[in-house]
This record gives C-alpha cells, structure tokens and sequence, in this order.
C-alpha cells in the first residue's frame, strides 16, 4: 500500500484537536462555604483534565473450555483533575468544606443537607474547543463529588513556581455532545 503525507493530511479534520483548549466547568452544592465563587474561579485554574474513558466490563461464559466474552456493564472510573492554587485558597476551601460534609473530620458524620446524592453530587462540563475557539464537544459528569484533594507539597527549594494539586472525584455517568 503506498502512503503519501497528502492521504494522510486529507484525513486530518481541523489538523488535529488540541489537548491545550479545553476548560472545566465545576458547581458545587449549594450548602458549600464559597461554593459559587470557587466555581467561577475553577474555571480560570483547572490547569489539566480529560476527556473521560469508555469502559465496558466483561461477563466471561465458558462452553468447552473456550471463553466466550459477553457485554457486562458499563463502568465510570474515577476522574482527576489538576488545580493551580492561589493565595486566597479558595477553590481548595471549597473542596474541603464540600469534602467535610460528606464526611466531617472529628464527628465522622454526613451534614444532613448532604443525605442524598441529588444534594452532594453535581454535574460537572468539559468543553474542547477548536482552534478558532468555537466549541466542539463537551462532556458532562453526572453527580460528581470529590473524594480525594492531595496534598500540596511545601519546599524551601522550590522557587519560580506556584503551588498546585489533583483532586479525584467520583461520578455516577457521563453523557458526550457534540456542538460543531
């Protein structure tokens, strides 16, 4: 088979989508100290995220010895995103308060305005946009909530850079639309 850059170029909508042009539009539950703020802000300073998996599991049935693989359930792994911190914390305020009461620290209970799922988890957007910065597919993760915001690693050494962490989040499913 002969192979010319023009058969491949030809194939290459747009010359390719950019993993650089994307943002994250996080909410959070209402009861939330600052949760609207912080959530206008994540937008600006969630520096890295991605486009969801799709995953099948697999229902095995044998018949003489040979396996047969069967379409199990679908699966939504966790989701992580990477945060640029800022001086007046207040994403990661947020995070913890949403984070506490699902789980507080000291008394190892729920708040009870978060006792349901429609209540502690929310829906969050990410949009890929094209290069003339018109959207072209977003997908949306229902009921999300956050169950891991790693730490911050502190050093004396560490100049010229500004501080930054991950934060995981569980999420019940994930719907794709395209807007092209």
């Amino acid at each position: 088979m002969a192979f010319t850059i023009s058969d491949f170029t030809s194939q290459l909508t747009g010359d390719g989508a950019r993993p650089n042009l994307f943002n994250v539009t996080l909410t959070f539950p209402t009861y939330v100290t600052n949760g609207s703020a912080a959530g206008q802000k994540a937008t600006f300073m969630i520096k890295s995220a991605s486009i969801p998996p799709s995953s099948m599991g697999i229902v095995p049935q044998y018949y003489f010895g040979r396996e047969i693989k069967i379409p199990g359930n679908r699966v939504f792994p966790d989701w992580n995103v990477t945060i640029v911190n800022d001086e007046d914390f207040l994403i990661r305020s947020a995070l913890e308060n949403w984070s506490n009461n699902l789980n507080s620290h000291v008394g190892n209970v729920r708040n009870p305005s978060a006792l349901v799922m429609a209540q502690y988890g929310v829906d969050a957007i990410v949009t890929q946009y094209g290069k003339t910065g018109s959207p072209i597919r977003t997908y949306t993760f229902r009921s999300m909530y956050p169950i891991n915001i790693e730490q911050i690693q502190l050093d004396w050494g560490q100049n010229d850079t500004i501080e930054e962490y991950g934060v995981t989040f569980a999420y019940q499913e994930w719907t794709a639309n395209s807007t092209t």
